[in-house]
Formats: structure tokens, C-alpha cells, sequence
């Protein structure tokens, strides 16, 4: 047995009283508000410590986590219905939504993943906009993504894919390519 599965073991066993009281709460109160409290209470432990923990947890009470997955200091997650590939690496400070994040890939710090761009209704003037309700869109990143640090994902993105740093991603992206900017535009095609 490798010492990192060893190690993996020993905190699951640590956060086991934690996945407990998550799903004994979650009988009572809005399951998905429940998740988003214990995430930013993890998100708050710092280093190796931390990402362990988190990953355990994770592991325990999302879609699917792989336990070779990197979830960085102050990330935070607000849906349950969360999948992250093997090999991915999450940076600090990220917002994740409702979304399968694909193998290999790596999103810097303070990355943003909503749950697609309909999550508030706005159009009734006469409704408060946090009364209007929306809907949660599960999005789609491929395998071996890198999208740069501050970047805003609302929309699939393909395979091998790279989004720039700062990018806002509204409409779906295609495999192989480079996208930048604000709404994200294709520069380069990787394949080429």
C-alpha cells in the first residue's frame, strides 16, 4: 500500500464524523445549502492538511470525486451534483457550481464555475430578482482544461482546451482550441 493511500485512509476516518452530521442534516434543511456550509468550513484549512480533508470529504458527499484530486485553500463548492476527473488540480480561491470537471485538468486561482448563465430569472420587474427563482445548468469542462486565473465559466467546454485568464466563457467551447476575452472568443486552434 502506497504511503499517499494510507494517508487518504487516515483522513477519511477523520472526516467521517463530518459526512455524519452532513447527511443528518440534510434530512432537515436544504441539502445543497447544507453541502455549500461544510465546503466553506473546509475550504478553510490551508496546505496538504487541508486539501485531504477537503478531498475526503468530497469524495464522500459529491457526484464523484477522485481521490487524486488537488482542492486548494478557499474553494468553495455550492452544489452537490459535482464531478472532478483523476488528476485535477483546483487553485485557491475558486468558485465551483454544478459541473463535471474532466481528468487532468487545471484551473488557476480564483476561477469561477457557475451553474450556467440562467440561474437567476429576471424578468419579472415587479418579483425581487433573489425571489424569482432560475435554473441550475450542470456544466461541462473536458479532459486536460487549463483555464487561466479570475476566469468566469458558464457555458461546456471541450477537450484540451485552454481559456485565458480573466476570460468569461457564455456560449459552449469546442476541443483544441485557445479562447480569450470578455465574452471568450477562439485565437488559436491547438490542433493547427
Amino acid at each position: 500500500m502506497r504511503s499517499k493511500d494510507v494517508i487518504s485512509a487516515v483522513f477519511n476516518v477523520l472526516v467521517l464524523p463530518l459526512v455524519l452530521l452532513f447527511k443528518a442534516l440534510s434530512t432537515f434543511c436544504d441539502t445543497n445549502s447544507t453541502f455549500a456550509s461544510f465546503a466553506q468550513f473546509l475550504s478553510l484549512f490551508p496546505g496538504k492538511v487541508g486539501s485531504y480533508l477537503r478531498n475526503s470529504f468530497f469524495r464522500m458527499t459529491m457526484t464523484g470525486c477522485d481521490p487524486e484530486v488537488v482542492i486548494s485553500f478557499a474553494t468553495l463548492f455550492s452544489q452537490r451534483d459535482t464531478e472532478i476527473g483523476i488528476g485535477t488540480y483546483i487553485g485557491p480561491q475558486c468558485n465551483i457550481g454544478s459541473c463535471r470537471i474532466g481528468k487532468d485538468c487545471l484551473l488557476g486561482s480564483g476561477v469561477h464555475i457557475l451553474s450556467g448563465k440562467n440561474q437567476h430569472a429576471i424578468n419579472d420587474l415587479d418579483v425581487p430578482i433573489r425571489d424569482q427563482g432560475g435554473k441550475i445548468t450542470k456544466i461541462n469542462i473536458g479532459d486536460d482544461c487549463w483555464i487561466g486565473n479570475g476566469a468566469v465559466v458558464m457555458a461546456d467546454i471541450g477537450s484540451k482546451t485552454v481559456v485565458a485568464a480573466g476570460s468569461v466563457v457564455v456560449n459552449p467551447v469546442g476541443d483544441r482550441v485557445i479562447v480569450a476575452g470578455n465574452p471568450a472568443v477562439v485565437i488559436k486552434d491547438r490542433s493547427a
